[in-house]
């Protein structure tokens, strides 16, 4: 066991907020430092077919940014083709998702000195009818990184998530303001309030990028000294 890693378990104040693009960000701000930085995206759905094997782009966009090489298995244990809630697609496909199947598949690679896991949706997004990703991550005592996407509500789903995080005893280690959909009204007075309401750090500040700019153009905004 490595015992000076640090895993962190990336989640967000809903879908389709920017994880990924936060993630590899976050993967190649940390190359740059020097680390050997690892990504894994445990459950995928919204697959499609790359040279015979069902892949998800947001799990190969990590296995370009980190800094060490891992199998698009050992990346993605659990992918699925419908772009659906993943309890719902791993039923579709006649399987099933606990908290014990992660454990028992998410392998972390050893020789990693960072390791970013990044989840699906949003903090409790379900695995079963009974256990959600964020039983998982309380189990494995993982440290957490929010990503908020500012946009109109983000206030209240950050402070619930937040304080279910807190509830489960597991240290927020940092957040990310993240502007998937452009500008936001009054958009520093939702950032100064989120600074001033969220004890963690904030790791940046990322407004709405055009396609030109890439995970490592964006992780110049971002600010991993405290992940170290």
């Amino acid at each position: 066991m490595n015992k000076g890693q640090r895993k962190f378990f990336v989640t967000g104040t809903d879908t389709e907020i920017g994880k990924t693009f936060i993630s590899a960000a976050l993967l190649r701000a940390l190359a740059h430092k020097g680390k050997k930085a690892a990504g894994l995206k445990p459950i995928a759905s919204d697959a499609q077919p790359v040279q015979g094997i069902m892949k998800n782009e947001d799990a190969l966009e990590l296995q370009k940014a980190a800094s060490m090489s891992l199998s698009y298995s050992e990346i993605n244990p659990f992918c699925f083709e419908p772009a659906i809630a993943p309890h719902i697609a791993a039923d579709l496909a006649g399987t099933s998702l606990s908290v014990e199947r992660l454990q028992n598949s998410v392998i972390i690679p050893d020789d990693a000195e960072t390791v970013l896991i990044e989840g699906a949706g949003g903090w409790l997004t379900p695995l079963n009818n009974q256990e959600t990703y964020a039983d998982w991550v309380e189990q494995s005592g993982f440290e957490v990184i929010l990503v908020v996407g500012m946009k109109l509500g983000c206030l209240n789903h950050a402070m619930l998530s937040v304080r279910d995080i807190e509830r489960r005893g597991l240290k927020l280690a940092g957040w990310v303001a993240n502007f998937p959909v452009g500008k936001m009204n009054m958009a520093e007075d939702n950032v100064q309030w989120l600074k001033s309401n969220i004890e963690a750090p904030c790791l940046g500040i990322v407004p709405q990028q055009d396609a030109s700019q890439d995970a490592d153009s964006v992780s110049q905004l971002l600010d991993v000294s405290s992940l170290l």
